[in-house]
Order: C-alpha cells, then sequence, then structure tokens
C-alpha cells in the first residue's frame, strides 16, 4: 500500500514527481531496498520562491524493506538547499510485538536551518506547516492504498519464506554482490555471525576493494550521457568532492560536468582539486562571473575590432572558436580599453564556450565538456609582441588557466610566421602542460595537407579565409582608431568601476580607519541581512546602534572620515568623541572573519533608529607566554600589505509587514573558501558563529 504512491501521489499534491535513483534486491528477495529523488511543490510565498531562485525543492527518499524482519524503514532527507538548511525524517513500520495483526508506525524528523537569505524564520513555519500537514493525512492515505487494494481483490500478503536454494550449513545466506552499481551499502558484507539487518548495512564482498564510501555511485546511464567513461575511483573521487562542496560551500553549487574538470586537471587527487577548485569557486563569486553573459555588454570597440567569434562545431562535436589573431590590433585594443575590458571580454566568451558544451552535449547525446580553437596567425608581425600587449595576453592566459581548467580540447594554430617562435618561447611557459599537448601548430599552407585541417574539421564549415566554401562571420579586425585611444588615469578607473558593476561594494579597511555602512530603521523589527566576502586580510565585523545619526563623513578630508582607493571606498561613520555605552550601543557579537571566508546573516531590529554595520581591521594577538611573536603571526603580517583589509558586501533591509514572526537566535555562516583559509585546507566542516539578537 505504502509502494502505491509513487512515482506520484494525487491525495498529496505538493508532491509532484520522482524518480527512482538506486535500487537494490537481494537474491532471496528478502531484502528491498529503493532510492528515489522526489520533486515537491512547497507552499511558500511567491517573493521567498524568487528571493532562493526556485519553484521546486528535492528531497531524496530511501525505502527500506526487510521482509525476514517484518520491517520497512523510511529516510528522508533535503537535497535542494543542503548547504543551507538540513531536514532529515526518519519513519518506520514494524509488526507490535504482542500482536502481529498489529502495525507500528513511528516518525520523526529534524529541522536546522544555518541561514536563509534572512527569511530564517518564515522557512521555519513553512516546513512545520507542511511536516504537520504531511502527518495529519499519513493515516488517510495508507487506509486509501489498502481500500484500493482490497476492491482489486488483494487482501492478504503472504509472509515471506526462505528459498529453498537458500537453505545451507550457514544459518546466514549470502547474497552475491549485484551487478548494480545502485547497492547503497558499505564494505565487508559477508562477516561472519551478521543478522540479516546488519547485513542490510554492509557491503556483499569484503574482498573486492570499493572505490569509496557508500555514495559513491553514480546511475551508470548518466554518467554515460553526461561525464563520460570514468574509473570506479575516479566516480568515488567526483562524488566526494560533490559532497564535500554540498557540506561547506554556501553558495551555487558547480555542476558535476565543472567539479570533473578540476579534477582532471590535477589527475583526480581530491586535495589539490579542492584547493584551486575553491580558490575558482571566490574569485567566480567576488568578479560575478556566473552573470557576465547576462549583465555585461561589450564595448562596440571590441565588438569591431576584436576579430574572434564562434563557428559551427568540429567533427568531435566540440564548439569550434575561431580567433583571427594575426588581423588583430592587439596594441590598439588595449590602448583603447586596457587589460580589465579585455580580460572580461575573453571571460565571456569562456563562459558561451560552457554554455555551448552543455547545448551540444543534448545535441549529439554524448558528453562534450571542451571546445576546438582555430588561431589564424596570417598578418602576425612584431607589433604583437608590443611589451603591454603580451603581459596583457599572459594574464588573461593565467587567470583562463586557473578558472577553466580542461576546456580546451583542442588548439589548430595555422599559417605560423617566423615570428611565431618567439612569441611561443614568451607565451609557453605560462600554459599547462596537458593544455600544451593539445596544440597542433602548422606553418604557411600545411594545414590544407594530409593531417591538416580536414581530419578535424568538416569540408563544409572551414572558413572561407582559409580557402572553405562557408562564410566566416568573425570580424575581419583590422587597426584601431588612435581617436579612441584613453588615457591611463582614464583606463585605471574605467577598470575599477568594470569590476565593481555589481549588487556587492567594495571597500578597504585600513589599521585603524574601519568601513561603516548606516542603516536607518524606521519600524522596530525589521531585519538587515548582510552578505560579505574577505577578500584580503582577517576583520572584524560588528553591528552598532545609536539614536541619534552620525555626521556625514567629510570627503574633502583624507584623515577624518572618509578614504578612496583604487580597491574600494572606506568610510568612518562614529565620531571619535562617542563613547561606547552613552552615544552607541553593540548589538550583535563581534564576528572575526578570516581571509578567504563568505559570510551570511541577519538581525532583527529592537528599536528605530540608526544602525552602523562596522568591519574593522583585526590584528592577531601574538603568543601569551612570550613577547617573541609567532612564526603565523609574522606571515599572517606579511600577507597583509601596509595592513589593508578588502571586503565586498551587500546589505538589505526586509521591512517587519514583510518578515512575520520572532526570530530568537541568528545565525551568521560563513564558507572559508580560499586556499588563504586555514579552516578550508585543514577541515571539510563549515564554520559559524551563532549570533543571538537581544
Amino acid at each position: 500500500a505504502y509502494e502505491r504512491r509513487f512515482p506520484t501521489c494525487p491525495l498529496i499534491p505538493m508532491f509532484v514527481a520522482s524518480d527512482t535513483v538506486n535500487e537494490y534486491k537481494s537474491e532471496d528477495e528478502a531484502i528491498h531496498v529503493i532510492e528515489r529523488r522526489c520533486k515537491l511543490d512547497i507552499d511558500a510565498p511567491r517573493l521567498l520562491k524568487k528571493i532562493a531562485g526556485v519553484d521546486y525543492v528535492y528531497f531524496v527518499q530511501k525505502n527500506s524493506l526487510n521482509r525476514r524482519e517484518r520491517t520497512l524503514h523510511i529516510e528522508a532527507y533535503n537535497e535542494t538547499f543542503s548547504n543551507r538548511v538540513i531536514i532529515n525524517e526518519h519513519c518506520s513500520y514494524t509488526v507490535h510485538p504482542d500482536n502481529e495483526d498489529w502495525t507500528c508506525f513511528e516518525q520523526s524528523a529534524s529541522l536546522d536551518i544555518k541561514s536563509f537569505f534572512g527569511f530564517e524564520s518564515t522557512v521555519e513555519k513553512i516546513a512545520m506547516k507542511q511536516y504537520t500537514s504531511n502527518i495529519k493525512k499519513g493515516k488517510e492515505i495508507i487506509e486509501y492504498y489498502l481500500k484500493q487494494l482490497e476492491e482489486e481483490g488483494i487482501t492478504f500478503v503472504p509472509r515471506w519464506t526462505p528459498p529453498v536454494a537458500c537453505k545451507s550449513e550457514s544459518s546466514t545466506c549470502h547474497p552475491r554482490r549485484p551487478v548494480s552499481p545502485a547497492i547503497n551499502i558499505p564494505e565487508s558484507a559477508t562477516k561472519e555471525g551478521l543478522s540479516s539487518k546488519e547485513i542490510l548495512n554492509t557491503s556483499s564482498s569484503p574482498s573486492e576493494p570499493t572505490a569509496g564510501t557508500p555514495d559513491d555511485k553514480l546511475d551508470a546511464d548518466y554518467i554515460k550521457r553526461y561525464l563520460g567513461d570514468l574509473t570506479p575511483m575516479q566516480e568515488s573521487c567526483l562524488i566526494r568532492l560533490r559532497q564535500w562542496l554540498q557540506e561547506t560551500h554556501k553558495g551555487k553549487i558547480p555542476k558535476d560536468e565543472h567539479i570533473l574538470r578540476f579534477l582532471r586537471a590535477r589527475d583526480f587527487n581530491i586535495d589539490k582539486a579542492r584547493e584551486i577548485l575553491c580558490q575558482s569557486l571566490t574569485w567566480r563569486k567576488q568578479h560575478q562571473v556566473d552573470y557576465i553573459l547576462d549583465t555585461w555588454n561589450p564595448p562596440q570597440v571590441l565588438q569591431d575590432y576584436y576579430a574572434g567569434g564562434w563557428h559551427h562545431h568540429d567533427k568531435d562535436g566540440r564548439p569550434l572558436y575561431v580567433l583571427r589573431l594575426g588581423q588583430m590590433d592587439t596594441k590598439g585594443l588595449v590602448r583603447a580599453l586596457g587589460e580589465e575590458a579585455l580580460l572580461r571580454y575573453v571571460l565571456s566568451i569562456n563562459e558561451e564556450g560552457l554554455r555551448r558544451c552543455e547545448e551540444n552535449t543534448k545535441v549529439f547525446g554524448r558528453p562534450i565538456s571542451s571546445w576546438t580553437c582555430l588561431v589564424d596567425l596570417e598578418g602576425l608581425n612584431m607589433r604583437h609582441l608590443w611589451r603591454p600587449g603580451v603581459k596583457a595576453l599572459l594574464r588573461i592566459i593565467e587567470v583562463v588557466e586557473a578558472n577553466y581548467p580542461e576546456t580546451l580540447g583542442r588548439l589548430l594554430i595555422l599559417r605560423a610566421p617566423r615570428v611565431f617562435p618567439v612569441l611561443w618561447t614568451l607565451v609557453s611557459p605560462f600554459i599547462d602542460d596537458n593544455t600544451r599537448k593539445k596544440f597542433l601548430i602548422y606553418a604557411g599552407n600545411d594545414y590544407q595537407g594530409p593531417g591538416g585541417l580536414l581530419d578535424y574539421i568538416d569540408k563544409e564549415i572551414i572558413p572561407d579565409f582559409l580557402g572553405g566554401e562557408c562564410m566566416c562571420e568573425v570580424p575581419e579586425g583590422g587597426l584601431v582608431p588612435k581617436s579612441l585611444y584613453r588615457t591611463a588615469e582614464e583606463l585605471e578607473n574605467e577598470d575599477i568601476k568594470l569590476w565593481t558593476e555589481t549588487i556587492y561594494q567594495s571597500a578597504s579597511v585600513f589599521k585603524g580607519a574601519p568601513h561603516e555602512v548606516l542603516i536607518q530603521i524606521v519600524d522596530a523589527s525589521s531585519v538587515i541581512t548582510w552578505d560579505f566576502d574577505v577578500c584580503k586580510g582577517d576583520i572584524v565585523f560588528n553591528i552598532f546602534h545609536s539614536k541619534r545619526a552620525p555626521q556625514p563623513p567629510k570627503k574633502d578630508s583624507l584623515g577624518a572620515h572618509s578614504i578612496t582607493s583604487p580597491g574600494g571606498n572606506n568610510v568612518q561613520l562614529i565620531d571619535k568623541v562617542w563613547q561606547l555605552g552613552r552615544d552607541y550601543s553593540m548589538v550583535e557579537s563581534p564576528l572575526i572573519c578570516k581571509e578567504g571566508e563568505s559570510v551570511q546573516g541577519s538581525h532583527v531590529t529592537r528599536w528605530p533608529g540608526f544602525y552602523i554595520l562596522q568591519w574593522k581591521f583585526h590584528s592577531m594577538p601574538a603568543c601569551a607566554t612570550t613577547n617573541l611573536p609567532r612564526v603565523d603571526d609574522v606571515l599572517a603580517s606579511l600577507q597583509v600589505s601596509s595592513h589593508k583589509c578588502k571586503v565586498m558586501y551587500y546589505t538589505e533591509v526586509i521591512g517587519s509587514e514583510d518578515f512575520r514572526g520572532s526570530m530568537t537566535s541568528l545565525e551568521s555562516s560563513h564558507s572559508g573558501f580560499s586556499q588563504l583559509s586555514a579552516a578550508t585546507t585543514s577541515s571539510s566542516q563549515s564554520h559559524s558563529s551563532s549570533m543571538i539578537s537581544r
């Protein structure tokens, strides 16, 4: 009767659909384990769904039926927002010990909300409402399907008995290891003396080493369709790294294909792959790279004079990018746009490449995770070796290598002139060994002969400028007019603007000069929310309240209140004559935040007035037992040049009418997501600091 509620149940409107992820049956049919991924349409306010960015939430449910012991155990946990909210549910159907005709039902659940965009209390209420509703309806649903079975003439299910073939001298029948990789059980299955209950929770072949932990199993069809050939060890590495991200990362979890690229780049060394992936995810968040295709429009100069563009695909189905480097005025582009605009354009090309890989995977029905780049060097000369241009090129290569590993499937370099070896000598040391192996270089017209372009690209799509018949819409490049050149000062200001065109603001924090943000609250019980990244140095985060408004910062005095630097603003609001406890009060305990961490949190205001969010330089305390500084302290002080820290932050106030219910404890969630954060490299646990609203 219970199984009839799947794959969907009309009596539970929020239960939209479910898919079987894993299934295991023992040979004697005593044990049947099914793991499903369930899609739910939660009854939540439209505003909350919009902020969270989801229409549905997904749960994983595992049902373990043991016919020998006559038990059904059900476990469920949330997959969606598992880094912010942890929901665990356990149910069991058992036979009453005193009356075999009675079925006992037990149910328990736990809810742990770490952080949820400042809506923790709302989420808690929604979860409790849904859970209470499910409990009330549980018995009704079972009775509905029991009645349905009776109407079909099924009123009795025979008791399970061991098959004759299983009877042997041993009291326990040991099932063979199933062919399906979906058995969700750990190692050492046939240990002597285990009960049938214990067999369910162990592996069936101790002599055969497993690839990793029990959950290190992916659906074979999914692997073949989207990831390609993986050994059991590689599959295990992928699952373990993904699980670590789900447990520690407070942002968007990258797709399996993206995680796999970083693993391949480090030969499936989990520690090394995790380090570069963490650095890349922090970088993506700081520079809002996930939104670059939607929010950034390339300047017209790039559209007119950058001689590159996407052009169909190669014979392997990889997207093909054509770059006419020899026709491009690199000096003119750098002088007209600066390094940052060029870099951002290259990043947008890479993001578009990732998107096209996903599309081609769907079109060709096989995993395509990289693209082919065709570089035409016809016209390359000493002008391209202009020192600032080469410097910009090296920086772009460095950023792309660090954040888009294993995305270049093949690089075809055509019509390489005599000056090319000079450029190659300058550039090649910055290119990864694995990437260099993918380079194919053709001088003159060699690309037209055997082993040339036709081996990799269909004749029908060879560009016209290479002797083909296909019209290529890539811009022809040409010299950038000098009238478009910008001064060094203009380019510097443009570069700062370029990387701060985001909802996040950038601020510098100096020793003795904290950065402060003023928030005026009219209605008590409003909620102040924050989200910030510590990009450089260690800081202390404070929240203060004052009944009177602080004086506005003086922009004409560098030492008094406000400092403007290329790295971000520095504003000080709390006057030096103000006294803590008299003129203003602390409403949250100070929070120490390490370099590389992301912090999200919220505070329910108790009084109207003026709230000040403060980021202050954190000085490491010296060793208490000696006046000599520790080695760690010295190294840390060297990392923070000129006693300067940098944060990128976003704050928002939610009105009391949009945030109902009391919140007694609030949490500021940390994500130590940088190689510079000792917490990340030494522990896989996420760090959090509880902040109590007074």
